[in-house]
């Protein structure tokens, strides 16, 4: 949805009977282009027909895996292939059920379609979202199977050092399966997928619902291979630099690289395009406009959720109608946040805190 868009859907919210005269000037704006823009949020379905009927409670629907992390804290400088002595500590977690925490604690409404087991470890995460307003009865929960696994060590910095990933239940997810959720993916205001996802089912999203806004979640370097061929389907990216290097073709060692390879990525229909740069920040590029954000300083106390964090940002943004630059600003933020926390998420994340953060940035 766009900027002009989101503007319009708020006025008619509070007055459905506004003529399109009445929103041409209230918006400073010719009659003829609002008549473009209601067309485009009917097509959209924002709006459900005549009478300027609005579509109620706005949602993301995130599309991905769930597990259980196991991350290793070692108590001084790692050393590979020896025991660390340390802490190790048991959470929820997974890339598609993280980033819709991170939605759900910003008070945005989400649905999550994920694959859990039947077992006390699923029974747990299904516990977890709904204590915290997530939304997962769409889910797949696999009769008889095990809840799928996450196991990463964290160097002396709280950097990942190495993990394992062991997704059997998202697997399991199928094509026909993700058909019968139709109703659910179309209305989504945009829909977030990872990669853990099997490639059948990223096929079937992004070829099936050609009028969803995608995001993706690229995860790592080898399942950003994985969607290659795909990748022009997708409305908005998150790489990091290794990962656009294998999306794109291209080296990336200084940011007119970045450039090319957004080039290309764009040529093929991606949208918006968010290179993490790790403590360099982000790279960002718009349909052929591009900048480079600095990340906020901020003390790493675990480095495994920013990603995720950063993804439900830009999703958070995206569905205030927000231009890029604050999408980056906002992702960012949220990110810090979830830095500055030993869990993969941080609890204390809300729209009261992201907002104080932001604040922070523009007093720096």
């Amino acid at each position: 949805m766009t900027q002009r868009e989101q503007e319009i859907l708020n006025i008619l919210k509070k007055n459905p009977a506004i003529s399109q005269q009445e929103l041409a000037d209230s918006l400073g704006i010719t009659r003829s282009s609002v008549a473009v823009h209601i067309t485009n949020l009917l097509k959209k379905g924002h709006i459900l027909g005549k009478g300027y009927i609005v579509k109620d409670n706005p949602y993301v629907c995130v599309i991905g895996g769930s597990n259980i992390d196991i991350q290793g804290f070692p108590q001084n400088k790692l050393i590979m292939a020896d025991s660390n002595i340390g802490k190790v500590k048991i959470s929820l977690g997974g890339v598609g059920r993280n980033i819709a925490e991170n939605l759900a604690r910003l008070g945005i409404e989400t649905r999550l379609i994920s694959a859990v087991g039947d077992d006390p470890y699923g029974h747990k995460i299904l516990d977890e979202a709904r204590s915290i307003g997530l939304d997962m009865s769409e889910s797949l929960v696999l009769k008889g199977e095990a809840t799928s696994t996450y196991l990463s060590i964290l160097d002396e910095t709280h950097d990942m050092a190495v993990a394992i990933a062991h997704m059997d239940s998202i697997e399991r997810m199928t094509s026909t399966y993700i058909r019968s959720k139709r109703q659910l993916i179309e209305n989504a205001e945009v829909v977030i997928l990872d990669t853990n996802l099997p490639y059948e089912v990223i096929e079937t999203l992004v070829t099936t619902f050609r009028k969803t806004d995608f995001f993706l979640d690229t995860v790592s370097t080898a399942k950003a291979l994985k969607v290659k061929p795909l990748i022009g389907k997708f409305h908005t990216i998150k790489p990091n630099k290794l990962e656009a290097e294998i999306l794109s073709g291209i080296k990336i060692k200084n940011d007119e690289d970045l450039i090319k390879a957004s080039t290309i990525l764009h040529a093929q229909g991606v949208q918006r395009i968010f290179i993490s740069c790790g403590s360099e920040g982000v790279f960002v590029s718009d349909q052929g406009k591009s900048a480079r954000y600095p990340a906020p300083p901020v003390q790493i106390i675990n480095a495994t959720g920013a990603g995720d964090a950063f993804m439900a940002g830009l999703a958070y943004a995206y569905i205030q109608g927000k231009p890029t630059k604050e999408a980056s600003q906002i992702a960012m933020a949220c990110s810090s946040i979830a830095l500055a926390h030993e869990d993969t998420i941080n609890p204390s994340l809300s729209q009261e805190t992201l907002n104080e953060k932001l604040k922070e940035k523009t007093h720096v």
